[in-house]
């Protein structure tokens, strides 16, 4: 049978101090009263059997998740009690998913993306298991036809395009996954038209990324191998809470993805975004007629260009004047004034603010 895996772990630090360690982006209301994760969720329904749809998050965020995907079973998300990167998360849910179904297969796809139109997506995934059900070894990636030169992606080098029978996209031999670029390196990249964007989504049998883990990841093998013996028996939880932590910190990408056999790609031709930043909003919601991207219940802006304004308070008139390319994040108990160009620095910000005894702000 067919899975999907939403990967909802991440907090979005570059969206402080509207996502925090208690509050992920996904679960921000900024897309018309939507959240990422009900977006992500609207775009599998019509693929997957919402019981045939998981979510893996932090163990802090379970009840959010839970509260934010209502038409979800609630036995249907799954809290890493641990932040241990997608190799572990991901080994999990293929550890739990071969326990109630050896033949699964499943698709991972992330919670903080934007894609329009979802068909192309949906056309894809039913691609890739079309594949996968002929290729019971593949490990297929997803890549994003390139629009720019972005050196703040990582790259996937695709040959070799075939057809698939009864599959409307052709599937690709991956050569290579390549790290973020400099901004020639990434010229090159799309002038040679061999690159897409890797966008972190996947498709594979539980069973098949089980063995590579064990593969290429031996040290992950007897904290899976506790986990499984113990899930669902009354030791299930403490289990989790002992052996989860022991599980190595890395990407599926270093893991098993840049080292295995038979990897392959389909490419996506569609508009996609990676919601992590605040500039990421721009190409989101639609701005006036001074480039100013506003997310506000109350706001009155005077002299002011290519700025953003945002809060999630619709009771809170947020006003200012003569401002130009600053960002304004405002939070009942934190607010964030800072120019666009210096966003990088917010890391550096946070650090400092934990530094100051003010971790309940984070």
């Amino acid at each position: 049978m067919n899975y999907a895996v939403i990967m909802a772990g991440g907090t979005g630090k570059r969206l402080w101090p509207l996502s925090r360690q208690k509050r992920p982006k996904q679960v921000l209301k900024l897309l018309d009263g939507q959240t990422l994760l009900n977006r992500c969720f609207e775009r599998l329904c019509p693929v997957f059997d919402v019981r045939n749809i998981l979510v893996l998050t932090n163990a802090g965020y379970a009840d959010l998740v839970r509260e934010n995907l209502q038409g979800l079973p609630g036995n249907n998300v799954l809290a890493e009690p641990a932040v241990r990167d997608t190799a572990s998360a991901i080994g999990l849910a293929a550890t739990v998913l071969t326990k109630y179904d050896p033949e699964a297969v499943m698709a991972i796809l992330t919670a903080d993306q934007l894609l329009e139109p979802p068909e192309v997506l949906q056309q894809a995934l039913t691609d890739a298991f079309e594949f996968i059900a002929g290729n019971p070894d593949a490990l297929i990636t997803f890549g994003i036809k390139p629009t720019f030169p972005s050196t703040q992606l990582g790259y996937i080098k695709c040959a070799d395009p075939r057809d698939c029978p009864r599959c409307r996209n052709k599937v690709y031999s991956v050569e290579a996954f390549r790290e973020k670029p400099d901004h020639q390196t990434a010229e090159q990249y799309i002038e040679s038209g061999q690159y897409s964007w890797n966008s972190g989504m996947f498709v594979w049998r539980a069973k098949t990324i089980l063995a590579n883990l064990h593969r290429f990841l031996p040290e992950a093998v007897e904290p899976l191998r506790r986990i499984a013996a113990a899930w669902d028996t009354p030791a299930q939880e403490k289990t989790l809470q002992d052996w989860f932590p022991k599980l190595p910190k890395i990407s599926i990408d270093y893991a098993v993805m840049e080292k295995a056999d038979q990897v392959h790609a389909i490419q996506l031709n569609c508009k996609w975004l990676d919601m992590g930043s605040f500039a990421a909003l721009a190409d989101v919601i639609k701005s006036d007629e001074n480039h100013n991207i506003v997310v506000a219940g109350a706001s009155e802006l005077l002299d002011c260009r290519d700025s953003i304004i945002i809060t999630e308070d619709k009771g809170h008139l947020i006003a200012v004047i003569g401002l130009q390319n600053i960002i304004v994040a405002h939070t009942p108990d934190a607010t964030l004034v800072c120019d666009a160009s210096q966003t990088e620095r917010l890391k550096t910000l946070l650090d400092r603010i934990e530094q100051h005894g003010r971790a309940k702000f984070l």
